[in-house]
């Protein structure tokens, strides 16, 4: 540890004592017009604007009062279940059709996802140099901090970086889609080489490969994957592309974007706020759980035991000891998430093949014990779903993707959505977001130092 930075830490101990009093505001200044994280008084999020690419349903209003209803989810209108469903019926790949849809509004043609996929082949790789400049010479413990980090790094490498035109963004978007399952790939060998101690192995993409594809061969020692596992991997990129412009990531990446700023510094930006704990990484959270459980349940399939370790959950006594059963409830879906449901299909054909049943068995447990524990807990009559994160580290898991990795892959899914929305705030918006704050400071005089 440096001097510089143990005089910094001691300087910042210091003058912290008191701090959370100089800066507390007290509940009283907050009245109904001020709209705390951005919530309604009902939980539901202030309208910030119109968007014609997601869509999520999970209630309607009647008589001005939240009624429950099926989680529904859209891309440009069109169902994400019937669209995950007909790949698997025709057992194909579909993550660069939903990119397509959400970047040009449309679904493709034949013609059309045949010229896209090419365009997306032919910039799967990355710009001279920059493997060598950017990923190993600056590796990181944190993937998400490296990811976030590359994105900026390409403005370097891009010769027309700074033009917001509607080409030029849609070119910048193409690229970044291509690039980061390669990106998320490289950085996580960097990492265990340089961090973990590991033997570092770099592969390379290949042109005629999906991105999910792609993605296990580039993560994988051996470069070896199944048909199946591609396309399990695929399903979750197509649920996780896209999830309207009111989540976290994607309203910070229309806010930066409404600055005027470069489309590197937006992404970057979004990154930052997927990688925080209350939005991208609660699957991870997920997985510890259910490994908790596991650990102190004799049976898995015994609903009066898991039930009862629930209980301590909730009570503070067991796992984190937050009191919170991870996986349950989201902020628009009241009766159900349809990515949670299925991913919990797909799980269920696999789980028992690939060794991974007694997971499964916990986590549709906690589905069916955990919710009507937490309502009564919080004294809740409006349906509390599971959520899609109770199932995707599963999937991550059966699929042996490392845990670093799992927000990171969200990432290479939902880069589609964030591209998609930076496009329609460029073209329909024109003015930067602004919101205001109510100030809660009182008047002071200000006091020469000598009379202090």
């Amino acid at each position: 540890m440096n001097s510089e930075f143990t005089a910094s830490r001691d300087y910042a101990r210091l003058i912290s004592e008191g701090l959370k009093s100089e800066y507390k505001i007290s509940d009283a200044a907050y009245d109904d017009s001020v709209k705390r994280g951005l919530r309604n008084a009902d939980g539901s999020g202030v309208v910030a604007g119109v968007s014609k690419i997601g869509s999520v349903r999970g209630y309607y209003i009647e008589d001005g009062q939240r009624v429950p209803h099926e989680g529904k989810l859209f891309y440009r209108g069109y169902d994400v279940e019937d669209i995950v469903n007909a790949h698997r019926a025709s057992d194909t790949f579909g993550y660069e059709e939903v990119a397509y849809l959400l970047l040009c509004g449309k679904l493709p043609t034949r013609a059309q996802e045949d010229k896209f996929v090419e365009i997306l082949s032919a910039a799967k790789a990355l710009p001279d140099g920059y493997f060598e400049n950017e990923l190993m010479k600056r590796p990181s413990p944190n993937i998400m901090n490296a990811l976030a980090h590359s994105v900026l790094s390409l403005y370097g490498y891009d010769d027309n970086p700074d033009d917001t035109s509607v080409i030029n963004v849609l070119r910048q978007s193409v690229e970044l889609i291509a690039r980061f399952p390669t990106i998320v790939a490289q950085t996580y060998a960097m990492k265990r080489h340089y961090y973990d101690g590991a033997s570092l192995y770099i592969h390379n993409p290949k042109a005629d490969l999906t991105l999910a594809e792609n993605f296990l061969r580039l993560a994988r020692r051996d470069k070896s994957y199944t048909d199946k596992e591609a396309k399990l991997l695929d399903a979750l990129l197509m649920l996780h592309a896209e999830h309207s412009g009111g989540n976290n990531s994607t309203f910070v990446c229309r806010a930066v974007t409404s600055t005027g700023a470069d489309t590197y510094g937006a992404i970057a930006a979004a990154i930052s706020s997927l990688k925080g704990p209350l939005h991208g990484g609660a699957n991870e959270a997920v997985m510890h759980m259910i490994a908790d459980i596991l650990e102190h349940v004799r049976d898995p399939k015994d609903d009066g035991e898991v039930g009862a370790y629930l209980d301590k959950i909730l009570d503070g006594e067991a796992n984190d000891r937050s009191g919170k059963i991870y996986g349950l409830g989201h902020a628009v879906y009241t009766v159900s998430d349809p990515r949670a449901q299925i991913l919990k299909e797909l799980i269920g054909e696999m789980a028992e093949t690939r060794g991974y049943s007694d997971e499964y068995l916990i986590a549709e447990r906690v589905e069916r014990l955990g919710i009507p524990k937490l309502m009564e807990r919080k004294g809740k009559t409006m349906p509390i779903p599971a959520n899609v994160d109770l199932y995707s580290g599963i999937v991550y898991k059966m699929l042996g993707i490392p845990e670093d990795l799992y927000t990171p892959l969200f990432a290479v899914s939902r880069i589609s959505g964030w591209c998609a929305h930076r496009l329609e705030e460029l073209i329909t918006s024109g003015r930067i977001m602004r919101p205001a704050y109510r100030s809660a400071a009182t008047r002071q005089t200000y006091i020469p130092i000598e009379d202090r």
